[in-house]
């Protein structure tokens, strides 16, 4: 059922005392300045020689899919945005992924980053252990995201006879895919005799292991069945690393499309990054807003847009983006997205904390007494007065 826009949000609040230290670095700093230092220039003064010039706003949409060569081979591709091909890009990386039939992306696990991950196309299996030693082993469909915190070990691997596609995200734009520990990496660069008193099997057997990464391996098609673990004795984690998206997200409802948020709230476990899928239908906007807490990181699934931010100091500067290109928009800036193209223009966002929030330019102004906005604007009371009735979320 759909929810309202204030129940919404109420719901994504729960962990505010979380982030409290992210939104008190948010804090204008004081000023060190001397008290009987002349008074700052009016904002409406001419420049002086002596401020600083202001730097203009990066740019701040990447083409994932076409921008960088990434890596291919016999069963499947893997493309990224990291800071090295999208630099504004600082706190989020990300990975598109494609894997043939009877292919798997082999048992590796992440340093420095989380992984989180949409299904775009086809099915896909995972498998992954905790540092507790419980394990996980599911399947997922089209809509369906997944979590592994930092340093879990696991597995993906194509689901059937056709291929599948899906949107990895890090919550660390230094993350590189091609920077994992994978467990063919490690065990063919270690002495062969170490390995076979590790494992019980010959040493012979390690000798003759080429010595490098496998990465995106071939196998047999993966049963439908769920197979048993070679200890089939191992716990089953307690918390789920996968979650419905597109069935069992909350929606909210607007009058030029949707939006379905899974925080922390919604997905536990998903303890660094907020998710959200989002549709505007053509000829419409994402209404006027900015997020306190967070970065926001957006790709396209189809059709075509543009994205417009707002970095202070008179600086906006406005992008096109289309399918499989990627935006970034930092902290705290303000900033809309209009669905310029003739189809439904369909994302998916990340934010790099666990709990949503969001302040729209609306809901400020109308949270001011009327002769307050109309002197801010010099428009007259009743104009202000008028802006309590205007669309909200997406128009």
């Amino acid at each position: 059922m759909p929810t309202s826009r204030r129940d919404f949000l109420s719901l994504s609040t729960l962990g505010l005392t979380a982030i409290g230290s992210t939104l008190g670095a948010l804090a204008p700093e004081r000023s060190t300045a001397s008290p009987h230092a002349s008074p700052a220039p009016s904002a409406h003064a001419a420049p002086t020689p002596l401020d600083p010039p202001i730097v203009e706003l990066e740019d701040f949409v990447y083409d994932i899919e076409n921008g960088s060569k990434g890596w291919v081979g016999e069963g499947g591709s893997a493309k990224e945005a990291t800071v090295e091909e999208f630099p504004v890009s600082q706190s989020i990386a990300g990975v598109s992924m494609r894997l043939k039939p009877g292919a798997f992306r082999e048992l590796h696990w992440h340093s420095i980053a989380a992984e989180w991950a949409y299904v775009l196309e086809g099915r896909v299996r995972t498998t992954v252990i905790t540092p507790g030693g419980t394990t996980s082993t599911d399947d997922f469909e089209t809509g369906d995201i997944w979590y592994f915190p930092k340093g879990h070990g696991h597995m993906l691997q194509c689901l059937g006879d056709k291929p599948c596609h899906f949107l990895l995200g890090f919550d660390s734009g230094h993350f590189s895919e091609f920077g994992t520990f994978s467990v063919t990496d490690w065990v063919s660069h270690t002495s062969p005799e170490i390995m076979a008193r590790n494992t019980g099997l010959p040493a012979s057997f390690f000798a003759q292991l080429p010595k490098k990464e496998v990465y995106i391996g071939v196998g047999k098609l993966a049963a439908d069945t769920l197979p048993k673990n070679i200890d089939p004795a191992k716990p089953t984690s307690a918390f789920s690393h996968k979650f419905r998206m597109e069935k069992d997200a909350p929606m909210q409802e607007f009058k030029g499309g949707f939006h379905k948020i899974v925080s922390s709230v919604e997905f536990p476990i998903q303890n660094s990054l907020t998710a959200v899928r989002m549709d505007i239908e053509p000829g419409c906007i994402r209404e006027l807003h900015w997020h306190p807490n967070a970065d926001e990181w957006q790709y396209v699934m189809s059709g075509t847009g543009k994205v417009s931010i707002f970095g202070s100091h008179g600086r906006v500067k406005t992008m096109p983006f289309s399918k499989g290109m990627v935006s970034f928009i930092k902290q705290g800036y303000g900033h809309y997205v209009e669905n310029t193209g003739t189809e439904t223009l369909k994302l998916i966002v990340l934010f790099n904390s666990p709990v949503y929030q969001e302040l729209s330019l609306n809901d400020w102004l109308t949270a001011n007494p009327a002769q307050l906005v109309a002197d801010h604007f010099g428009m007259s009371t009743g104009q202000a007065a008028t802006l309590v009735n205007h669309k909200e979320g997406i128009y």
